[in-house]
């Protein structure tokens, strides 16, 4: 059952405030309006409502290693930083167990549903703000779930004594039965729209968002529930689980089906895939359901080209990344193709020879990297600061090369935070169906377009199918192998490849005992090379050891005299490999203090 309570007092303000002396919950909530009478009309539901959309959505990281989408995959198997990620590497310490602020949001939300009838004016208008109060709400919880597991559930405002405070947590799927119920309502009351010109909420992007968070708890469940780790509901049904695939099938289908949206091509395989990233006004662009503006000349920008641009940004997309794109005729990429491309550095990026969202997502030597300036044939693994790259193989997407103010300074780059666009809204959909042993071809018929893009053949299930030895998905079907794959390749860099790890119970597969690897370096032609700005000779460039008074610069797996080692960062700090604990790092702890402030009623996440 539902708690009608209001915690936001030791949720949102641990931070501040030592003790709960002075009733905050009296207090108007932040950003309220400053009239008498707030929430009187359409236009004051507008402007309440504008608040939530400053800080809901991931938007760029305005600093190296900082949070946003460029940069949100690292830690993952998919990009690393020179430093190491203290959740992925199990690494966190429970003394940093973060504040759960979300309940801020949610007290705003609730005080909006409360006086939302005050307002004057035509219902229809109204009632959209009110669909984008029930979208905001099912994302913070979302989020929270995600992060902690089964929180409070909170739907209105109330006195803040301190007894109503001391409750359990809600179960999992009261939380999400909970969000998805919000999001059924969201999309009765927002608007249609078939572009994202307004840059607000409307239909297809709460059905988008409904397959995401249905896919999301739905795969959750299947395979923490088939590890018998701590992480599932105990008391869930086969039931249940098949319905909330259903529930991901079915919303994305809606939007699939409304003839709204398509996949953005101008015909150009080689650049539609990359440019589609760093086009500054999506508006009219038929793949984009929800996007956030830059705009420098207004103080609205981001620096990820400042960074990407030198070719380092103290960031590397990882070999087991590269190693996932497949042929450019539709075929794992291993053996003797794989090791006789290696040999020559960039050879296995090449759009000839694989899959083009490769070349488009890590930088490909002799592709225009600032104005009058391309990437130099050798990455700069030998530099120091934003200026190296971790694993030799740079990010690329997201980098406005034609952007002279972009690429020299911070605070100028412009590239758009796109929150949801139609491929991933496909991938949902292909998974969803995938995992109820649908029928393939409406799986094929849901990727192909991806694949068409950018020029590469169909689907074909058993063609691509990688049974390696060393491919962590071997044990998966052909089908549900290929749907992973291509969500893979298809979103990478922007953001969603730990809620994949997480959902899909895998730091087994992906992480555990692995450190990332980065490009092949003795065995390949960079350990001979004399490049502009610093020489890959191995007499200068030292590795695994170095002469006394000088700095190791670049690590190597394997040992001296191998025929073929790779770049390997974090072999001096992760020695046996990344540490994260599958029976407690799925989820993160909750702060000693909340657990203490409800008297033991939140209870500490397992493993904690």
């Amino acid at each position: 059952m539902k708690k009608n309570l209001n915690i936001c007092l030791v949720l949102g303000l641990l931070f501040v405030f030592s003790a709960c002396k002075k009733n905050f919950l009296d207090l108007e909530p932040l950003d309220t309006l400053s009239t008498t009478n707030s929430l009187a009309s359409t236009n004051e539901l507008r402007m309440y409502m504008n608040q939530f959309y400053q800080n809901t959505f991931p938007g760029q990281p305005t600093g190296i290693g900082g949070v946003g989408i460029a940069f949100n995959d690292s830690g993952t198997d998919n990009m690393i930083f020179s430093s190491v990620n203290t959740r992925t590497s199990g690494l966190f310490a429970l003394s940093n167990a973060p504040v759960i602020v979300e309940y801020n949001v949610i007290r705003n939300l609730n005080y909006f549903f409360e006086n939302f009838k005050n307002a004057k004016g035509q219902a229809a208008e109204n009632e959209k703000y009110l669909g984008e109060a029930r979208f905001f709400r099912a994302y913070t919880y979302f989020n929270m779930l995600k992060r902690f597991g089964g929180v409070t559930w909170v739907n209105r405002v109330l006195p803040g004594e301190q007894e109503l405070m001391e409750v359990p947590r809600d179960s999992r799927m009261l939380i999400v039965d909970s969000v998805l119920a919000d999001l059924d309502k969201a999309v009765t009351l927002l608007p249609t729209a078939n572009n994202s010109a307004s840059m607000r909420l409307h239909k297809d992007v709460a059905r988008a968002f409904k397959s995401r968070v249905a896919l999301y708890e739905a795969t959750w469940q299947k395979y923490h529930k088939a590890k018998n780790d701590p992480f599932f509901s105990k008391d869930i049904s086969p039931e249940k689980i098949q319905n909330y695939f259903e529930q991901a099938r079915d919303a994305a289908s809606a939007v699939m089906s409304s003839g709204k949206w398509s996949l953005y091509t101008t015909g150009k395989p080689l650049e539609d895939y990359g440019n589609l990233f760093i086009t500054t006004d999506l508006s009219t662009n038929p793949e984009v359901l929800l996007w956030k503006k830059y705009n420098a000349n207004d103080n609205i920008a981001h620096s990820v080209s400042k960074y990407t641009s030198t070719g380092g940004a103290d960031l590397g997309l990882t070999l087991s990344l590269v190693d996932d794109y497949l042929t450019r005729d539709g075929r794992p990429f291993v053996g003797a193709e794989r090791a006789d491309a290696q040999k020559v550095y960039a050879k296995e990026l090449s759009p000839v020879l694989r899959d083009p969202r490769l070349g488009q997502t890590v930088a490909l030597p002799a592709k225009p990297l600032k104005p009058a300036v391309v990437v130099p044939g050798y990455p700069p693994i030998n530099q120091t600061g934003f200026n190296k790259s971790t694993t030799g193989y740079p990010l690329y997407k997201f980098l406005e090369y034609n952007n002279a103010a972009a690429v020299s300074d911070d605070f100028k780059s412009v590239a758009p935070a796109i929150a949801f666009r139609y491929a991933e809204v496909l991938l949902n959909y292909a998974e969803a169906v995938a995992e109820l042993n649908g029928d393939p071809t409406a799986i094929a018929n849901a990727i192909n377009p991806l694949r068409a893009r950018v020029g590469m053949p169909a689907i074909d299930f058993n063609r691509e199918y990688n049974t390696d030895a060393t491919y962590p998905f071997r044990n998966l079907s052909n089908v549900i192998q290929a749907v992973r794959r291509e969500r893979r390749v298809e979103l990478a860099a922007e953001g969603m490849r730990l809620d994949d790890i997480m959902r899909w119970a895998a730091a087994g597969e992906l992480l555990i005992g692995k450190r990332q690897l980065g490009t092949l370096f003795v065995g390949s032609d960079m350990t001979s090379q004399n490049v502009a700005g610093g020489f890959y000779s191995a007499s200068l460039l030292y590795y695994d050891t170095a002469p006394a008074g000088k700095s190791v610069n670049l690590y190597l797996n394997g040992n001296p005299g191998d025929a073929q080692r790779y770049i390997d960062p974090y072999k001096s700090v992760l020695p046996n490999g990344a540490g994260f604990n599958p029976q407690r790092d799925y989820l993160l702890p909750i702060q000693q203090r909340m657990i203490q402030l409800t008297a033991g009623q939140w209870v500490q996440n397992p493993g904690w």
